[in-house]
């Protein structure tokens, strides 16, 4: 039985030679009668790719677990229409699993001297830069035969910022924060704090507080206020060696402790005091320095955004020699690092004096909840086994914190939610203590 009508043309297109499509044709050159006539009209009144003027518009940068909008502007100069699908390449942890085929491609149709606009949405799954790659067009005739086909680079860069989930703490330390600053009625007093002012005495005052000069100028009890010392300098160091590969729960050590230091660097900034970051593992991964208070937190998050840790052991030799040098003046150096006996007894401890003799030295480390649960567990031998080895490494890391804080350290131990939260409750108790 004879084909006719569509069939006919699909088994024409189909029995001719590969030799005879182009380069860029999805059909092929030709074919007898009314059908060759018909896929050359289509093949030549589908608009030309490469001479199709591409641009893009939009986000530079997102935090991780938003997203970001890129706009691509299709500039078509040709006398034909363009009918096009296009795909919008850009890595593969651009996008949530299973949407980059819906976020990444479009249909679009542009007039002849006219432009359109297709915007894709990223998502991306990983901090860092994101750098797009080939856009790759394909042209369509009217009958959609044949298809034109070519790429074009449009560069363009997303740079994905760390998420800085921890900042719903940040109203609450403020709140602290305004206490020992003498805004409120609670008002306390270290020997590092400053005289703030005078005012009437109320019950419940320390009567340490009372100014009898004062007192005997005006008919009532005065009391002096005090405030914490601002303008201190805080160093936060980043080990970005090994161990801060490590994941816990669903992101590495690295990421905890970055939102622990961006709420500390944010609240420390509130406080008037200067904020300086290294990231540090066999070399200085990063520095900031010297920014103003409002530029403190921007320049922090940007420098974080493309730190990956190094899979080598941290230096630690070479990271207080460095911390040295970046806080020549009496300071806060707070270490985001492990708690784990080797690394520490092996690398910190030998260097820890030199440190604590010039400065006060915070070492604050992620925990794994994983650890406490297994410590827990009973009900069968697989379990007690579990929680036996739970609570040896339970054991070690505190025989290693209680090492540290015999030299002088303070340590703040807490699981990834906790860490930030109590990295600052540490940095408000020194400063009401007046040891910053």
């Amino acid at each position: 039985m004879p084909l006719t009508g569509r069939a006919a043309l699909l088994a024409a297109i189909g029995s001719i030679p590969i030799g005879l499509w182009g380069p860029s044709w999805t059909g092929v050159l030709a074919v007898d009668g009314p059908l060759a006539l018909a896929c050359a009209c289509d093949f030549a009144l589908a608009a030309p790719v490469r001479r199709l003027v591409l641009s893009r518009s939009g986000d530079t940068s997102t935090r991780l677990g938003e997203s970001a909008d890129v706009t691509l502007t299709v500039t078509n100069p040709s006398r034909r229409p363009l009918r096009a699908r296009l795909r919008d390449g850009w890595p593969p942890s651009s996008w949530q699993p299973g949407t980059e085929v819906d976020a990444s491609r479009h249909h679009l149709t542009v007039p002849p001297g006219e432009r359109r606009r297709v915007t894709t949405r990223l998502s991306p799954t990983r901090r860092g830069d994101r750098q797009a790659d080939r856009v790759t067009i394909r042209s369509y005739g009217p009958l959609g035969l044949f298809s034109r086909q070519g790429g074009h680079k449009v560069p363009w860069s997303v740079r994905v910022l760390p998420p800085f989930t921890s900042r719903k703490h940040l109203p609450s330390k403020l709140a602290r924060l305004r206490e020992l600053d003498g805004r409120t009625s609670v008002l306390t007093r270290g020997e590092g704090t400053e005289f703030d002012s005078l005012r009437e005495y109320v019950p419940g005052d320390d009567t340490r507080s009372i100014d009898w000069r004062a007192t005997a100028r005006q008919s009532a009890v005065a009391v002096r206020t005090w405030r914490p010392e601002r303008d201190r300098h805080i160093l936060l160091v980043l080990d970005t060696g090994r161990t801060s590969a490590g994941r816990v729960g669903d992101a590495p050590r690295l990421d905890a402790s970055m939102d622990a230091a961006l709420l500390l660097a944010a609240l420390a900034s509130r406080a008037g005091d200067r904020v300086d970051l290294l990231a540090y593992g066999r070399r200085v991964r990063a520095l900031v320095q010297g920014r103003a208070a409002g530029d403190v937190l921007p320049s922090l998050v940007n420098a974080m955004a493309t730190l990956e840790p190094e899979l080598v052991e941290m230096d630690a030799r070479g990271l207080a020699a460095t911390a040295l040098r970046t806080a020549p003046r009496r300071s806060l150096i707070v270490l985001l690092t492990t708690l784990d006996t080797a690394p520490v007894e092996e690398g910190l401890l030998p260097v820890l004096s030199q440190l604590t003799q010039r400065h006060t030295v915070l070492l604050a480390s992620v925990a794994d909840p994983h650890i406490a649960r297994m410590a827990k567990a009973r009900g069968d031998a697989d379990s007690v086994y579990e929680a036996a080895a739970a609570a040896q490494a339970q054991d070690e890391r505190h025989r290693t914190a209680e090492q540290l804080r015999r030299g002088g350290v303070v340590v703040v131990d807490a699981t990834p939610d906790d860490l930030a939260p109590a990295l600052a409750d540490a940095y408000l108790s020194l400063k009401a203590a007046g040891r910053l």
